[in-house]
């Protein structure tokens, strides 16, 4: 769902009500660039999808950012970054596969890092895209 526009500025929100109370937006977008926040694997009743499945959790994430670039005006084909965290680097293939699955044809620059965790420990990944709008041709 599209949040506040300005001239400049369009910030599409996923509906959170953790978005207001920490202050950001799923997707920012600016003129051409979009950027979406880190993108945790929250199923549709707000629980963790995929349990302990790291690539049914990318998948998962996968879709919700896709989503936001939908409704900030731009497609996968636009992608230029991605970044992958992970808890564990050695389960970085399965998040590896998902993207894969998305962007082998697109392949934007991308970045696989371990982190200490998330904010809910259920969470195995999340991702970040970054976009330019009119990139795909």
């Amino acid at each position: 769902m599209i949040g506040t526009v300005t001239s400049l500025r369009r910030l599409v929100t996923s509906g959170s009500p953790l978005e207001p109370e920490i202050g950001f937006s799923r997707a920012v977008r600016i003129g051409p660039y979009v950027s979406v926040a880190g993108t945790a694997p929250i199923a549709d009743d707000g629980t963790a999808a995929g349990p302990g499945d790291v690539y049914a959790q990318s998948v998962r994430c996968l879709d919700i950012a896709e989503q936001a670039l939908r409704e900030a005006g731009a497609t996968l084909a636009d992608v230029i970054r991605t970044r992958v965290m992970l808890v564990d680097i050695t389960r970085w293939r399965e998040a590896a596969r998902a993207h894969g699955e998305r962007f082998a044809q697109i392949r934007p620059a991308c970045t696989f890092v371990e982190v200490s965790g998330f904010i809910d420990p259920a969470w195995l990944v999340e991702f970040e895209v970054d976009a330019v709008v009119g990139t795909s041709g």
